[in-house]
């Protein structure tokens, strides 16, 4: 098949969405949709607009978590989608329809529960959630006036509900039972099933380990 030449406003081609939490310096708690992240082992790689709450939070107290919602949390994701924690809302956003919300969890109707080594809550409802701590940041798009920020974050602790662990073995994920919430071009979208076979998947996950994580662990023995 032929391609065409098209400039699309945005190319958000489908990545799982977090729900950011972060606390400002005075430890009242922030928690934001987002879904500009990827993982390389323990480390994550987050973008987020410069301006905005989540990212002052970040540069001024250097922890998060991040809580992966599947497709039943959808309604509640979607409550937070025009939200923000800024007072007043940025003229950006104030075009788009947000409006400042203080209370993110009382609107989306999501549990906090305390983290155990970070201050921002996590999400309850969330199947997975992990605790990390800014190891690097720096502005994006200089040319534009830097509207974007990327932060390298580092996970600390992993937690998940039981039920989408996989049978016999401790610290594996069943990717046959998560189903990550997926954004793809501002539309919310579930996984099917496996289409074939994954040569990849013949490795086995441990050599895929960094010295992250026995850091955690040793931390977390302190």
């Amino acid at each position: 098949m032929e391609h065409i030449g098209i400039e699309p406003a945005i190319l958000y081609f489908g990545t799982p969405v977090v729900l950011l939490g972060t606390t400002d310096l005075d430890g009242h708690p922030n928690l934001a949709p987002m879904s500009s992240a990827f993982w390389l082992g323990w480390r994550c790689v987050l973008g987020m607009g410069t301006s905005s709450k989540t990212t002052r939070n970040l540069l001024a107290t250097g922890e998060c978590t991040l809580n992966l919602p599947s497709t039943d949390q959808v309604a509640a994701v979607d409550r937070l989608a025009r939200t923000t924690g800024s007072d007043p809302v940025s003229p950006g956003k104030r075009e788009r329809g947000y409006r400042h919300v203080r209370d993110k969890f009382g609107v989306s109707g999501l549990t906090p529960v305390p983290a155990e080594t970070v201050r921002p809550p996590r999400v309850a409802e969330c199947p997975v959630t992990m605790e990390a701590v800014v190891e690097d940041s720096r502005p994006i798009a200089a040319d534009l006036g830097g509207f974007a920020t990327v932060f390298e974050v580092r996970v600390q602790r992993v937690h998940v509900h039981p039920s989408i662990t996989m049978d016999g073995h401790e610290n594996r994920i069943d990717p046959d039972r998560w189903r990550p919430l997926i954004m793809s071009f501002q539309k919310f979208y579930g996984l099917g099933e496996q289409v074939h076979p994954s040569t990849l998947a013949e490795i086995p996950e441990h050599l895929y380990a960094t010295p992250d994580i026995p850091r955690a662990a040793a931390a977390s023995a302190r």
